[in-house]
């Protein structure tokens, strides 16, 4: 496995504040809807499963991103897209307090996570069954492929099935 660059820990990082902050501000509200603070109980229960779900969420993706699941590249983008015009909003609102850092954070998230060290490592095959013996050895022109024979080792990532798979196909001037 390649070297998680520094891109992809900002990112996971600054994911994970995101989802944190969220996930405390659900607790806040549901423990101030508890107490009877809310002036509206049923939008304060909805505000309080959203922020929950919305900072698990969150911290999933930031965990997706240290663990390379290319999965959570495009939930991360979303949330910092999300993050932005309610950065603006806050701002309009007259609270440049939590506005500015959100809008920070939400930015460099963005680059973070769009920079081209994380893209070509989040695209990569990390999977643990690939072997470096596997890459180094020329691989069998002729390997044997039986029909219906079953693929000796461990299973193979859905990546390097589709990369089998590409490799089988033939080319347009007839070539395999």
């Amino acid at each position: 496995m390649t070297k998680r660059p520094f891109t992809v820990q900002a990112a996971a990082a600054l994911q994970a504040a995101e989802g944190a902050a969220a996930v405390g501000f659900g607790v806040f509200t549901g423990v101030e809807t508890a107490a009877g603070a809310a002036v509206d109980p049923a939008s304060a229960i909805g505000v309080t499963v959203l922020a929950l779900a919305g900072g698990l969420g969150m911290l999933g993706c930031a965990r997706g991103l240290l663990r390379a699941a290319q999965w959570s590249r495009a939930p991360t983008v979303l949330t910092q897209l999300f993050a932005l015009p309610i950065a603006y909003s806050l701002w309009q609102s007259d609270r440049p307090a939590i506005a500015v850092p959100l809008g920070v954070v939400a930015v460099l998230a963005l680059i973070a996570v769009l920079s081209p060290p994380s893209t070509a490592w989040l695209i990569e095959d990390h999977d643990e069954d690939d072997r470096d013996d596997e890459e180094a050895a020329p691989k069998d022109p002729a390997p044997a492929k039986a029909a219906g024979a079953a693929p000796t080792g461990e299973p193979r990532s859905l990546g390097r099935r589709l990369k089998d798979r590409l490799n089988e196909q033939p080319t347009k001037n007839g070539q395999n």
